[in-house]
């Protein structure tokens, strides 16, 4: 299955993997968190499922993998952190800080 070695790939190389659509402006908006934080951008992974000709592929083995349908799904460390929400949840905790901390 190629989605899922794609998916896994960017989940393993990169510190942040963000599985992301070019337009979706929660996208946009946990893109521009984990930018602001400081974590190498050479670590952060980002993966546009609409600019990919497996991207819905890609997207249903998300779906399978973590029970999450929608993007932006992203993972630190390789632990599944969730959507948009969930990003910005962990930030305002101070979770997220914890979690880059250690990158």
């Amino acid at each position: 299955m190629v989605a899922k070695q794609i998916a896994e790939k960017l989940i393993s190389e990169n510190a942040i993997a963000i599985f992301s659509k070019s337009y979706c402006p929660f996208c946009k908006r946990a893109k521009e968190v984990i930018s602001g934080l400081s974590v190498e951008p050479s670590k952060i992974g980002t993966l546009e499922l609409d600019e990919v000709n497996d991207g819905p592929e890609i997207q249903n083995y998300l779906a399978e993998k973590t029970g999450q349908r929608t993007v932006p799904n992203i993972f630190i460390s390789g632990k599944h952190v969730g959507g948009c929400d969930d990003l910005l949840r962990a930030q305002q905790s101070g979770e997220l800080q914890q979690m880059v901390g250690k990158l």
